[in-house]
């Protein structure tokens, strides 16, 4: 496998990674945020507090994707195995 199979590999899987655990940290916010609160809440309270646990699903999971990314290039020679996505530009 070459560099630049590797690239689109390790971001394709790293998304999916990334989506899965966003699913996953907003199933266990929900479940919480069902258990503390009283069965007869007003939607719009609820609404909010819905985009409120998918927004701190997706922070976590960007927060959680970003430590995996910095330790896994500490232990890893990441310009051996992938290509560079973005390259300067030439003048």
């Amino acid at each position: 496998m070459n560099k630049k199979l590797n690239t689109a590999l390790f971001i394709l899987g790293a998304s999916i990674l990334n989506v899965i655990l966003m699913v996953i940290l907003m199933t266990i916010g929900l479940a919480l945020l069902s258990m503390v609160l009283p069965k007869n809440i007003s939607p719009t309270i609820a609404s909010a507090l819905f985009i409120i646990v998918f927004l701190l699903a997706v922070a976590g999971s960007f927060f959680a994707y970003h430590k995996g990314i910095k330790l896994m290039s500490k232990k890893v020679d990441m310009d051996k195995y992938f290509h560079p996505i973005f390259s300067s530009r030439k003048r």
